[in-house]
């Protein structure tokens, strides 16, 4: 049985949450064909509306800090629910799909919908390209959480003394 190095639940945040979103502005940019740069002001205008697309570097900076908070927040989520339900960190793959799915979901239908910036129009090809964005988001939040659920049974409970 392969066995996963344990992690403290700030450390698996810490490092799922930045590298978790620092990559899907890399794929959002990749997907559009855009400049990551555009993509944090399109970020940023989730507060500052349409007026972000005529910022500059400081408008940019800004959407990274809230994708980054907003990603960190993501995590944390994640992990501590990790370190009350072990199937989440035990089954980490399957738990990372699922989770990207709801983070697909809550993103679309509550934050955008909430936030000053201008509604997406999805096509079918751009659905897809974003729902498995979030696919990856989940994995890599779930990846570093794997190893801060609540520990297995002793090995005398499972058979070995």
């Amino acid at each position: 049985m392969p066995t996963t190095v344990r992690t403290t639940p700030w450390v698996a945040v810490f490092y799922g949450g930045f590298i978790a979103g620092s990559l899907d502005v890399l794929a959002a940019a990749l997907i559009n064909w855009l400049d990551p740069l555009i993509i944090l002001r399109a970020i940023a205008s989730g507060l500052l509306g349409r007026a972000a697309f005529q910022g500059g570097l400081p408008v940019a900076a800004l959407g990274l800090g809230l994708q980054w908070a907003m990603s960190l927040l993501i995590a944390a989520i994640f992990v501590f629910a990790a370190g009350r339900m072990s199937w989440l960190s035990q089954r980490w793959v399957t738990a990372g799909l699922l989770y990207g799915v709801v983070v697909f979901v809550v993103m679309e239908y509550v934050v955008v919908p909430l936030s000053a910036a201008a509604k997406p129009h999805f096509t079918a090809l751009s659905l897809v390209e974003n729902v498995l964005a979030m696919l990856l988001f989940g994995l890599i939040v779930s990846f570093f959480a794997r190893g801060t659920g609540p520990r297995s049974p002793p090995d005398q409970v499972r058979g070995r003394l």
